[in-house]
Order: structure tokens, then C-alpha cells, then sequence
């Protein structure tokens, strides 16, 4: 019997957050989450920030998953799940004001510059209908971010979205000087290895240069917001539980569909964007070139179903990667922008399990 996606569909694969009531410092609630869970709590957008809030009753500080080690400032889109590639033809290392100052926060004229990111400009934000709003509004770059992401869905992020004719022409017509984009740099890193772009900071209370508050906590009674505090502090903490299982062996995909039903709940079935992230999450440390996933094509219906029963609402595929037989199912490439290929079962990959 078929089914149809359900609301409980779109919650399949979530991270589980769990707030634990016991004061440690950041690298003891590191330690104590790997062992009982999967690590200290990261956050990739805010719905995530939401449900992380609502797994607490506390209302003070407690630490989450990001610190910062000293390392190289690395680019990031504010927008989640947009990945920054650099491309040199899209910068104008130049390009700032004589009373600009260099800065970790970027504008964009005819093209980019990075800046302070404490300058007062107008600002671009970008909804899910892809639409460009130019802000005429001073804000600086923290400000134009919250302006966004609390009107519409962030500042606009993305190579293909600033450097897009929809954007330029915009800016054509209405001609501001410059204005502040979503692309950032700072040098905080998930304690899970994650790339999660996502930034919270409470503005009010966070400074990145005091150099001895290297690890991240959220404020609860402060919306959830975060700061920074030295990491030898003790407080509560939050982690997560990830319900995908990479399991780095190479099998068919009816071994590895055997393998998930018999450890786990079975193979994952990617039902929205915010699963197909987490297994792009999984894919990049997979040890084959593409990942098995639930997915096959049933010639007696002559349709792609999910081994869930449910039908695909939500795809994928490459380009001329999908192509249909009774022995057919679907990897998830490993790198590239982690599409959806059509593989012979006979085929051996690493796969991924759903717990749930």
C-alpha cells in the first residue's frame, strides 16, 4: 500500500537535543556527549535554534558545540546550507573607500569587498520565493542580518544569487553605492567538524577579540542568543543525538538495506532539504565515491519509492543522473553538490542508516 508524505515524514532524521542539567567545563560536556550521545550541540538554522531552546527549562547560560581554536578565518554564507567557493573573478580586493577599514564582513558594489563589518550601509536580503529586497536602511552588517532573517530569510547569499542578473539589475536601477551581502568570515568550528555557517551572536554581549573566551554558549534567557566565555567555566550544557548512522562498509544495496532493517530502523529515506543536508553531512566522509540510500525503482509500479512505502515529494537528481530499471536504486554522491545518481544494486557503496 502506498503512502503519502505525512507530517511525521517531514520529522524523520532530526537531531535530538538534550539538555543536561550539570556543570561542566566546555571540554568536559564535550567529553561526556561523545560518550552518551553524539557530541555537544550544533545548530544549522533556526528552526534547529528553536527546538534547542525547547528542550531546556533552565533559563540561563549553557554551552553548545562551537569554539574557537585559533585557527585561519574561513568564509561563510549567512544563508544555511550555502557552501562558499572561491572565485577571485567575483572580488575587488581594492575595492574599499579610502575610510574603510579591512573588515571580516562583505559588501558588494560592482563587486565584493570585505570590510568592517561595523559600518552602517543599505543591505540586501533574499526570501524562499527568490526574491532580492534592497534595504535602504543604515544598518551594519550583525543588524542587516537580524533586519533579514526576521522580515524574510537572510541576507542575500550565494554566489549564483549576488553575482545573478536579477541582483545586478536591482542594484542598477536603484544604484545604491555599495550594500552589505550575507558573506562572512570568523574563525569559530562545530567541536563535531560540522560547516555549519549558522551564527547567533548576541551583539550586545559578544566580542570576538577578547581572546580568552574561546568556546560558545547560548543565552536562554536572552531568546537563545549567544556570547562566549573562558572554557574552564563550569555550566550546563547541551548535546545531540544524530539519528543517521554513516556505516563505512562497502555493500550492495540489498545488503545494505538488510544491514539498516537489522541494527537500525532502516535506510534512510531523504523526505525535504533539511535531511537531504544531513546526509550531505554524511556523504562527505564516506569512503566510496557515492553513499547507498532508501531509494529504488519498482518496476512492477513503475515508480521511485522509498523503502519507507513513501513516494519521492522531494528530489535530488543530477543532471542525466537518473535512469530507470528493475535494478536500479540511488547513491548520493560523495562530493560535488551531493546529487542523486541512478546505480546498478549490484553495485558496492558505504550507506547510510536511519536510527528512527
Amino acid at each position: 500500500m502506498l503512502h503519502y508524505l505525512t507530517t511525521l515524514s517531514l520529522c524523520l532524521c532530526k537531531t535530538e537535543y538534550h539538555f543536561i542539567e550539570e556543570n561542566k567545563s566546555w571540554y568536559e560536556a564535550q567529553r561526556y556527549c561523545r560518550e552518551k550521545y553524539t557530541d555537544l550541540a550544533k545548530v544549522f538554522d533556526m528552526t534547529d535554534m528553536s527546538r534547542l531552546r525547547n528542550s531546556a527549562q533552565n533559563q540561563g547560560e549553557a554551552w553548545i558545540g562551537l569554539n574557537n581554536a585559533g585557527g585561519n578565518r574561513m568564509w561563510h554564507w549567512s544563508l544555511p546550507g550555502v557552501k562558499y567557493i572561491q572565485n577571485d573573478s567575483s572580488w575587488n580586493q581594492s575595492g574599499r573607500a579610502d575610510s574603510e577599514a579591512y573588515g571580516n564582513c562583505v559588501r558588494k558594489r560592482d563587486k565584493l569587498a570585505d570590510v568592517s563589518c561595523n559600518h552602517p550601509t543599505w543591505f540586501i536580503c533574499y526570501d524562499d520565493n527568490k526574491t532580492y529586497y534592497l534595504i535602504e536602511e543604515l544598518k551594519n552588517w550583525t543588524q542587516a542580518q537580524s533586519y533579514c532573517r526576521s522580515h524574510y530569510t537572510d541576507l542575500a547569499s550565494g554566489l549564483d544569487q549576488v553575482d545573478g542578473e536579477e541582483l545586478t539589475m536591482m542594484k542598477k536601477k536603484r544604484d545604491p553605492s555599495n550594500a552589505w551581502i550575507g558573506l562572512f568570515k570568523d574563525s569559530w568550528r562545530w567541536s563535531d567538524g560540522n560547516d555549519s555557517s549558522f551564527r547567533y551572536w548576541d551583539m550586545q554581549l559578544f566580542n570576538d577579540k577578547q581572546s580568552s573566551k574561546t568556546c560558545a554558549m547560548t543565552l536562554l534567557n536572552r531568546s537563545g542568543k549567544w556570547s562566549s566565555d573562558e572554557c574552564g567555566k563550569e555550566k550546563p550544557f547541551f548535546c545531540y543525538d544524530d539519528k543517521l548512522i554513516l556505516i563505512k562498509e562497502n555493500k550492495t544495496w540489498e545488503e545494505a538495506l538488510n544491514y539498516c532493517e537489522n541494527n537500525y530502523k532502516g535506510l534512510v529515506s531523504i523526505t525535504n532539504p533539511e535531511v537531504q543536508g544531513r546526509v550531505q553531512e554524511k556523504a562527505k566522509n564516506a569512503d566510496s565515491p557515492y553513499v547507498w540510500i532508501g531509494l529504488s525503482y519498482k518496476c512492477t509500479l513503475g515508480l521511485w519509492l522509498w523503502v519507507s512505502d513513501y513516494v519521492v515529494c522531494y528530489d535530488k537528481w543530477a543532471t542525466e543522473g537518473k535512469t530507470e530499471g528493475c535494478d536500479m536504486s540511488v547513491g548520493v554522491d560523495r562530493g560535488g553538490q551531493h546529487e542523486w545518481f541512478s546505480r546498478r544494486n549490484n553495485e558496492t557503496y558505504n550507506f547510510i542508516c536511519s536510527k528512527q
